[in-house]
């Protein structure tokens, strides 16, 4: 098989000193990527920068910003700064989010997301740049929009995150790399060879998939555990993901651990995981598990594969396990 990139996503599951430390550790080994989610949690672009100075090697992505959360101006200033005070390792990870995430918590309608992310992308490309911008869309007017410094590059890639086919036609066609998620590997088989289909004449296009990872040779089932509890709350609380795994295999679980979650809350949701959705969606228990699940995934044909760290116990000591397993598998591989 042909050598995959490896990146971790640093979530809400640590806390700030546990993602710093962390990095730290990834920085010294062979590891192309770090991510920082944002909905409701750590802001995206103050974590990068604290990161940006402890690493001198590893692209640093924002998996994923909502292009409803902030303008493309506020997005291009705060990208361009993250790559002046990482030396060019800047990487936009931007999505659409959700109605309850936009509507309740930002005040904003959620309407028309295909065609507002592609304005969003069309601007905060040029604005990149450094050059003047003007652009009037459907949700976006500028007028002479210009940095006030010269960027240190003129292009930052910017991958989009997509569930259905039409944000992934999209992604192909507008960005320079596309992030998936939850998805079963046999769809997500058919999901890569789809777009590299499409983008079959031209090269560098990045395809990344995150997957919830939790591994532990000393307590493979808590790390199962672990895992399965993630995969829960997204099926539970994520609309989106609920209904496109409901759409691939997955229908009686989807059920069951929407209808625990409404009326006992997670740890009876998880209970709902069963271990064949667990096997298709994760990469959890130990490190034999934990590989050969990454082989499965590996073959789907990705560019790039993010791993979500799900710590058990400490979740410095967790990594190390982490990285133990990947990192050495990877060198063995290339």
């Amino acid at each position: 098989m042909s050598a995959v990139k490896i990146g971790y996503s640093l979530g809400s599951l640590l806390s700030i000193r546990d993602v710093l430390a962390i990095s730290k550790l990834a920085d010294s080994r062979e590891v192309d990527s770090l991510w920082i989610p944002e909905s409701w949690g750590r802001e995206g672009f103050a974590t990068l920068g604290a990161i940006s100075q402890l690493t001198s090697k590893v692209r640093l992505g924002t998996a994923i910003l909502s292009v409803y959360a902030r303008t493309p101006a506020t997005v291009a200033m705060a990208a361009t700064t993250i790559d002046m005070l990482s030396n060019n390792r800047a990487v936009m990870g931007l999505g659409v989010s959700t109605e309850a995430i936009v509507e309740n918590w930002h005040g904003i309608e959620f309407s028309k997301p295909l065609r507002r992310i592609h304005e969003y992308v069309t601007c905060l490309r040029r604005m990149i740049t450094g050059e003047t911008v003007n652009y009037s869309g459907s949700f976006y007017k500028i007028n002479n929009f210009k940095l006030l410094y010269r960027p240190q590059r003129s292009e930052i890639p910017i991958f989009m995150a997509a569930i259905n086919k039409r944000m992934v036609s999209l992604s192909t066609q507008i960005a320079d790399g596309i992030l998936l998620y939850l998805r079963p590997y046999d769809e997500l088989r058919r999901t890569v060879q789809n777009i590299k289909s499409v983008r079959k004449k031209s090269s560098g296009f990045e395809i990344a998939s995150v997957v919830i990872c939790s591994i532990s040779n000393d307590r493979p089932l808590l790390a199962r555990q672990r895992a399965a509890q993630t995969l829960a709350f997204y099926v539970s609380v994520g609309k989106y993901y609920n209904r496109f795994l409901a759409a691939n295999g997955f229908a009686q679980e989807v059920l069951e651990i929407s209808d625990a979650y409404r009326l006992k809350g997670l740890s009876e949701a998880t209970k709902h995981v069963s271990e064949r959705m667990l096997d298709a969606l994760t990469i959890s228990g130990n490190s034999q598990q934990c590989l050969d699940s990454f082989n499965d995934l590996r073959s789907c044909g990705l560019t790039t594969i993010i791993l979500q760290v799900n710590p058990v116990g400490d979740p410095e000591t967790s990594f190390r396990e982490m990285l133990a397993t990947f990192c050495d598998e990877r060198r063995g591989h290339n």
